[in-house]
């Protein structure tokens, strides 16, 4: 069982989440054995091809291996009263931001290695997303994902919803200044159809 997620506090991927990543690691290692090793022995390759073959794989398994535990390390999710917050990666790092009145939907994933390990992924869409096959953000290697959806979903709930295209905000001081301005624009374009005429 993992540590309780609540808002204002830190929380990383389940420990489990580092022992799918070699499983995953193995079960390539396995593929590439499989589709580039054993296709040139029997071929009749020669010894110091198959040799080199073996030697990149290798090197592939030691090098993802070291980068697998130092990925881990780098991910870290924060909940605020306001938004969600992220950061990863080890040599690219990434940061992200998503407030709570742009989130549209909340999906778990689990493929059956996750289900082995117990652990899925949340993948967050936001309203500027939608229309695309990725999220935004996704939450990997949590243990117990019911519980943060509902925790998400309900801060969701809590705050009116944004459009993405027009930018627009919480209060609704700043809406009438964005209505003002669409009416500054109308009579604009108004003026200037008048005068063509």
């Amino acid at each position: 069982m993992s540590e309780e997620i609540t808002i204002g506090k830190e929380f990383k991927p389940a420990p489990r989440f580092r022992a799918y990543y070699f499983l995953s690691l193995i079960i390539v290692i396995v593929f590439l054995v499989a589709f580039a090793i054993l296709p040139a022995i029997f071929a009749g390759a020669p010894l110091p091809v198959i040799l080199g073959i073996a030697l990149v794989i290798s090197a592939i398994a030691v090098f993802v291996g070291a980068w697998i535990p130092m990925y881990y390390q780098s991910i870290l999710y924060h909940l605020t009263p306001t938004e969600m917050t992220w950061r990863r990666g080890v040599w690219f790092r990434q940061t992200g931001i998503v407030p709570y009145n742009r989130i549209t939907n909340v999906d778990i994933i689990q493929g059956p290695v996750m289900r082995y390990f117990g652990i899925s992924d949340l993948r967050i869409q936001t309203a500027g997303y939608s229309a695309q096959q990725q999220a935004e953000i996704k939450l990997m290697g949590i243990e117990e994902p019911e519980p943060l959806r509902e925790l998400i979903m309900a801060q969701v709930r809590g705050r009116a919803p944004v459009a993405a295209a027009t930018g627009g905000a919480e209060t609704s001081g700043e809406e009438g200044d964005v209505i003002a301005e669409l009416r500054a624009i109308r009579r604009l374009l108004e003026g200037m159809a008048g005068e063509k005429r």
